[in-house]
């Protein structure tokens, strides 16, 4: 792991930072792979039952650094930009079977803002933007952005944004669905410690079925879904957690999750 990522464990939460704060935590290719690193690391991590994706500083992240591809001797092209930095940390946060907060602590611009967006929870505080920065520069949105933002706000609206490059305010960004929630700045950090240490003691088997449920979601025909949910449903009711659920509600005490 470099530098540019910090990684910080405690009360069963992974604490994921980007930490280019210089730079506004744009992303170079050491800082791409050491974030897939972290989450292969989390994954397997018995220990980490929530995660928690921040940045250090001013930015949540500005996307991709530009300096790194203007630059002939650092460039890797866009094509290793987008298979081996991008599309393989999208993937990571869709596919762990765990929580994945993101704590927007800063503008996220960019890759950023889209890599926020595929997260399971976003919460922003009130100072912060979003902004689909791409067309800007002549780019189009990449980070499955054209795959969430219509999903999450609705065709007509995310293609504006995207070809706009409109700045979103966090209040307006939680208005029209595109996060979860917005917090006051000075209550922004008790807010996402309260939220990673409820979803690290629920049950996260079940956690992770139901996001992979929504996953499958995404494509799967109303059969196909029912289907899907009838098979998780009685794989769910054989975990030890739901067993410790009904449990603690018929002897009227809290549940004591394991994750198992």
């Amino acid at each position: 792991m470099s530098n540019s990522i910090e990684l910080k464990i405690e009360n069963k939460i992974a604490y994921i930072t980007l930490n280019r704060p210089e730079v506004f935590n744009s992303f170079n290719r050491k800082m791409a792979l050491s974030l897939q690193s972290v989450f292969d690391d989390c994954e397997t991590n018995d220990d980490v039952r929530a995660i928690v994706l921040t940045g250090n500083g001013k930015a949540f992240c500005a996307g991709q650094d530009l300096k790194e591809v203007t630059t002939p001797e650092l460039n890797p092209g866009f094509k290793k930009i987008l298979e081996e930095h991008y599309n393989p940390i999208i993937k990571r946060i869709r596919s762990i079977k765990k929580p994945v907060i993101a704590a927007v602590n800063g503008v996220a611009a960019g890759a950023g803002a889209n890599i926020a967006l595929a997260c399971d929870i976003v919460v922003a505080h009130e100072k912060v933007s979003f902004i689909q920065a791409f067309s800007l520069i002549g780019l189009v949105p990449d980070s499955a952005g054209t795959f969430f933002l219509p999903r999450l706000i609705g065709f007509q609206k995310a293609q504006a944004l995207a070809m706009l490059g409109d700045k979103v305010s966090a209040e307006e960004a939680e208005r029209i669905g595109m996060i979860y929630k917005v917090v006051p700045l000075e209550s922004f950090n008790d807010e996402i410690e309260r939220l990673a240490l409820k979803l690290a003691n629920m049950p996260t088997k079940a956690l992770g079925m139901i996001k992979e449920l929504f996953n499958k979601s995404m494509t799967n025909t109303l059969e196909e879904q029912l289907d899907m949910e009838s098979k998780y449903q009685i794989e769910a009711a054989q975990s030890e957690d739901y067993k410790e659920g009904v449990a603690a509600f018929i002897e009227k005490r809290k549940p004591i999750f394991k994750g198992k």
